[in-house]
Order: C-alpha cells, then structure tokens, then sequence
C-alpha cells in the first residue's frame, strides 16, 4: 500500500481544451457520506470521463461492490465496509494526512492502497481512466527514425503502418516531424476530414484514447495523425506525452515516425517507444551522419536497432554497417522498384502484399507479435 500516490497535480483540464475527453462511460464505485470528499471524487470522474455510482455504504446485493471496475472508499466510510468482499482494485481514500490509524482501516478493507488529495489528484485520474476506457495491453509503440536526410524513413513508417493494418491489427500512424511535407500525403490521405497536429499542441493531462482515434483521418484502414498545410509548429512534450499514451492505450500498434533533430518533443515520444528503427543508407557519408543521430537517440532510448538500404558504398555491406554504428541489425530493406510510380499514383508504401518492402515489414510484424521481438 501506498500512501499519496505519485502523479501529483490537479485533474481539472485534463484535456487541455482539445475536446478529446470523451463521452462518459461506466466507473468507479464511490462510497462516502463526506459531501466535500464526494465533490472531488465526482470532479475527479468528470475529468476521467468517468459515470460513477454513489453509495454511503456497501451496496445491497454481490452485484455493486463485487462488479464495480474499482471501489473508492472514503475514509469517513471504511467502518461500514468491514466485512466486505475482498477483492482487487479497493482504494481508501481521503483528506487527513497525519492519521496514523488509516493503515489499520485499509487492512481492515482490504484496499490495495491509500489515497490522499489533493496529492493524489493525478494518480487517481489515470487511474479512474484506465478503469472507463477498458485499458488492456499498450499498443507495441514502435520508432523510425532516419540516419541521415533521404533515407527513407517516412517510407518504411507507412510501409509498417500499412502492412499492421492490413494483417488486421488496430493501427495508428504518429508524423512527428514537423518539417518532414507530411505522413498523410505520403499515404494519399491529405484530403481526408480530421484533426491534425495543430490541434493538440495545446493538449496536456490525459487524452481520452477513443476520443483521439475517432477524430483522426481513416486512411487504408489506420488513424493517421499527421500535420496540415499551415506553418509547422512545434509539438510541446506535455503534447506529445498526452498524445501518445492516448494512442498507447488503445491497444494494437502505434507507429511514430521522427526527425533526427532530437528536441523536447522528440525525447518524450523517444521515452514512450518499444524500439527505434535506425534507417542507415550504405554509403559512408550516411553512416557518419547516423552514429551522431544514434548517439543523441540513445540517451533516451534503449533498444534502437538498425535497418540498412543499398545500395552500396565500395566494400561496404549491412554487417559493417551495423557494426560501424554499434546497433544490433535489424534487416536490409529491400530495394522495391517502382516505389515513385506508385506514390504518384496514390499507392502507399506496403500496400502490395507481394512486394518487397511488403514482405520485410510483415515479417517484422510477425517476430515482434509472437514473442520473438523485432530482431
């Protein structure tokens, strides 16, 4: 148990005004007489888009207490709830920071861990949250990132996203370079109805996730967040941080495609990845260029691999370069002639299951999905 959870902070503006906090759905149990306790826990729900039920006592029946997605329990109230149940997900909360008796209550209840506001404001949201939209397995979050101008990591970001769309996996495309012409042109979709970057740049706190899935373009069968055709802007990290655990949430595969340049924004969505896909072309100038990315890359991220694309420099072949870099090696991407034709004509990249680039994005897709990672 666990007194004053961490992620301190107020609750209210969870959304940052963006309008994503969603409809309400099914929450918490409350019980409390406290009428001051009971108005924070029902703007605590507000602010989670929570509906909860309110109680001054263990509901009548198996029914309320035993199915309630979690059960808030005022302080004032856990006499009343001696003899309950014991289940997962009991929480006492309260006000009085200095009561050496509340850890006697809480074992008497069975609560997982005790609560108190207004330290545990933040905590206590995301908790409600998870509990409202249902939060199962966080989307695998997967990074490209290219070693040099060119390389082809938009590229391979669609191709990823296409292709995890295709085998029917839930999938959401992040276009975190601001300067990068745009991931929803790349895929044909510049024309599709949604929100764009601009529109979040102001988020911070919590996002509802189907909220942000709605709202996004639908391009060959994934939500794209991508930027529109005014001057770029900068994606705050409260953004990006909000953003990308929204999309995290919903579960299936989040990709992100990002600059080299890394900045506040580019950290936070470096620090909310699985693994970063280094995309390296085979000549030396490229290589040098990417050992300065990889090493900027690396302060935040772990696993960072490397995907090298011919053709190739003299003496030169995936082995060194993965060497040269000190990265494990990913793969080579494969040459895929016909790409540019394709783009003009509104043809994504991996959208031909037979094509090459098609072929290495799937098996990818099928290590990382059966256990044996992306290597």
């Amino acid at each position: 148990m666990m007194a004053g959870a961490a992620g301190a902070g107020g609750a209210t503006g969870a959304n940052g005004g963006d309008g994503l906090q969603g409809e309400r759905r099914a929450g918490p149990l409350i019980i409390t007489e406290d009428p001051t306790l009971l108005d924070d826990l029902l703007r605590l729900c507000a602010a989670a888009g929570a509906e909860p039920q309110v109680h001054h006592a263990v509901p009548e029946g198996r029914g309320g207490w035993d199915a309630a997605p979690l059960v808030l329990v005022g302080d004032d109230a856990a006499a009343r709830c001696v003899g309950a149940t014991r289940r997962r997900g009991v929480l006492l909360v309260g006000r009085d920071q200095d009561d050496p008796q509340v850890w006697r209550r809480a074992v008497e209840i069975g609560a997982d861990c005790v609560l108190r506001l207004p330290d545990a404001e933040g905590w206590l949201v995301d908790r409600i949250a998870d509990v409202a939209e249902g939060v199962g397995r966080p989307a695998l979050t997967v990074g490209v990132i290219g070693g040099r101008g060119g390389a082809g990591a938009s590229t391979l970001a669609c191709a990823l996203a296409v292709t995890a769309a295709r085998g029917g996996r839930r999938t959401m495309l992040v276009d975190g370079d601001p300067l990068g012409g745009g991931l929803d042109v790349l895929l044909g979709g510049e024309q599709q109805a949604g929100r764009r970057w601009p529109d979040f740049a102001a988020s911070r706190g919590r996002v509802a996730g189907g909220a942000l899935e709605e709202a996004l373009p639908s391009v060959h069968g994934l939500r794209v967040l991508s930027w529109d055709r005014g001057d770029s802007v900068t994606i705050p990290p409260e953004a990006m941080r909000s953003v990308l655990a929204a999309a995290r949430r919903r579960g299936g595969v989040v990709v992100v495609d990002l600059p080299r340049r890394v900045d506040e924004g580019t950290a936070e969505a470096l620090a909310q990845l699985d693994v970063g896909l280094l995309v390296v072309p085979g000549d030396l100038r490229a290589v040098a260029a990417a050992r300065r990315v990889a090493s900027t890359v690396r302060m935040v991220l772990g696993d960072l691999r490397v995907v090298v694309r011919g053709p190739w420099g003299s003496g030169l072949d995936e082995q060194w370069v993965a060497e040269a870099l000190g990265l494990p090696l990913l793969g080579e991407l494969p040459l895929e002639t016909g790409l540019a034709a394709d783009l003009d004509a509104g043809v994504p990249p991996g959208a031909g299951e037979r094509d090459p680039l098609a072929g290495f994005c799937s098996a990818f897709w099928a290590r990382a999905h059966t256990g044996g990672g992306a290597s």
